[in-house]
């Protein structure tokens, strides 16, 4: 049985998660942490789970934390684990570089896993398109994504991993967010970044490598937002017990290099 933590639990995606973990026989919900003044402080989730804004005070049960709150709540809480040594799985996105140092310090000390997406199909996809990238020589290539208008980051984290797999694929890549004017003629090393916010898109990303003969597009549509809490939750069964160190899906898939 992991015991399951969730940070960010009152948001879209803690809500998500938290369902996941009640129905998966191998997982127990222990601890719900929100913000200070949250209106949700002090209610009671799930089975008998109190929400708190104080993730000392669950640490001790507590096998693995479910991050999906905000880089700022996330480096508060991951200092948390790291003291107590816990496994830590983050899933916000939007890190400045320094805080991207800080998550790689911590993974020294504890296993953390960090995506910017955790479908599970979407893992696969990044590993197919650098590897299309890499065999679809000349191809044009643009990255389109599209997201519920709430959403505050543009391009999604998601987009931007894409890219770089792509970038590492072709081993070249200029990234152009947009474009307009009249001197906005397409440079061969172009890597088109488009962002479109619209009603509750929950996230659709597809990658087009277009030749003048063909177009291949690779397509990844969430239907719901379960894809990507079944994928943080299958992390949270598969890191506990893990050596410090950097995880990512696709270790867990069993694909990394």
């Amino acid at each position: 049985m992991t015991n399951i933590t969730v940070c960010g639990a009152m948001g879209r995606m803690g809500k998500s998660i938290i369902g996941v973990v009640d129905r998966d026989p191998k997982t127990r919900l222990v601890g719900a942490i929100e913000a200070n003044r949250h209106p949700m402080i002090g209610s009671v989730i799930g089975r008998s789970v109190k929400v708190t804004d104080d993730l000392k005070s669950v640490i001790v049960k507590t096998g693995v934390i479910i991050d999906f709150s905000s880089p700022e709540a996330t480096l508060k809480n991951l200092a948390v684990a790291v003291k107590h040594k816990k496994p830590y799985i983050i899933g916000a996105t939007g890190f400045s570089e320094a805080e991207l140092k800080t998550i790689k310090k911590a993974a020294a000390v504890i296993p953390v896993a960090i995506s910017p997406n955790w479908s599970i199909g979407m893992n696969l996809i990044f590993n197919a398109v650098g590897n299309f990238a890499e065999l679809l020589d000349g191809y044009d290539v643009e990255i389109i994504e599209v997201h519920h208008n709430k959403k505050k980051d543009a391009p999604s984290g998601t987009a931007k991993r894409l890219a770089e797999e792509v970038i590492r694929g072709k081993k070249e890549g200029k990234l152009i967010y947009g474009r307009q004017g009249d001197a906005a003629l397409r440079d061969p090393a172009e890597i088109g970044m488009h962002a479109v916010r619209a009603g509750g898109v929950i996230g659709d990303h597809t990658v087009i490598f277009a030749s003048d003969s063909e177009r291949i597009e690779v397509v990844h549509r969430s239907q719901s937002r379960e894809n990507f809490s079944e994928g943080a939750v299958r992390v949270a069964k598969w890191i506990e017990g893990k050596k410090p160190g950097l995880y990512e899906m696709k270790h867990v898939l069993g694909f990394a290099k």
